[in-house]
């Protein structure tokens, strides 16, 4: 079991800091964070609608307001010797498309080899209108015996926050319309992509 991984958000004194900025950032903006930080220590946290450049700088401020120590997954090339410290920091996680396990299986090997981990990751897989959300975040979940916590923006009311955590029951297309049905009335910084 690896250790709890250090980043910017588990950084005590810059974590208060951040967490202050951001909460006053948010409100000045006229948003209002809803839901509380979940009572696990390990879960995939989906943030949908995903429609704008604005939501990642929007749920950013989220995970420091609800002190979230958060993850998400990029590219191995993006962790390079003399920057790849600082991706980590940043929460990355680096992913080798090259390696023989498929991305859902290095996930659920680093939640396995994990004490914490919290996993981001938007379930459309990108900021244009989608018929059908990608499962990937299901399929990393059900393989690391997590829950999936599911985070929102919601431009209509400036909310943006956590609105529940679903335990996946092992079929994705009978736990998608349960999912997808917390998010009905949610609307993206660009709703006609929603």
């Amino acid at each position: 079991m690896q250790k709890k991984r250090h980043t910017i958000f588990s950084t005590p004194v810059l974590n208060s800091l951040l967490r202050a900025l951001c909460w006053l950032a948010l409100r000045l903006r006229g948003w209002k964070v809803v839901g509380q930080r979940p009572d696990q220590d390990k879960y995939v946290l989906i943030c949908a609608p995903h429609t704008s450049n604005w939501d990642f700088p929007i749920m950013l401020a989220v995970a420091f307001v609800l002190r979230l120590d958060v993850h998400w997954m990029g590219k191995h090339t993006l962790f390079p010797w003399y920057v790849g410290w600082l991706m980590r920091y940043l929460g990355g996680v680096p992913i080798d498309r090259r390696a023989a396990q498929n991305t859902v299986e290095q996930m659920v090997a680093v939640f396995n080899n994990s004490e914490q981990m919290v996993l981001v990751i938007t379930p459309e897989g990108t900021r244009g209108k989608v018929e059908q959300w990608k499962g990937g975040f299901y399929h990393i979940a059900q393989g690391a015996g997590v829950p999936v916590v599911l985070g929102f923006v919601d431009t209509s009311k400036m909310e943006t926050g956590i609105c529940a955590i679903h335990h996946p029951a092992g079929d994705f297309e009978t736990d998608l319309p349960v999912i997808q049905a917390h998010y009905r009335g949610k609307q993206g910084f660009r709703p006609e992509l929603g």
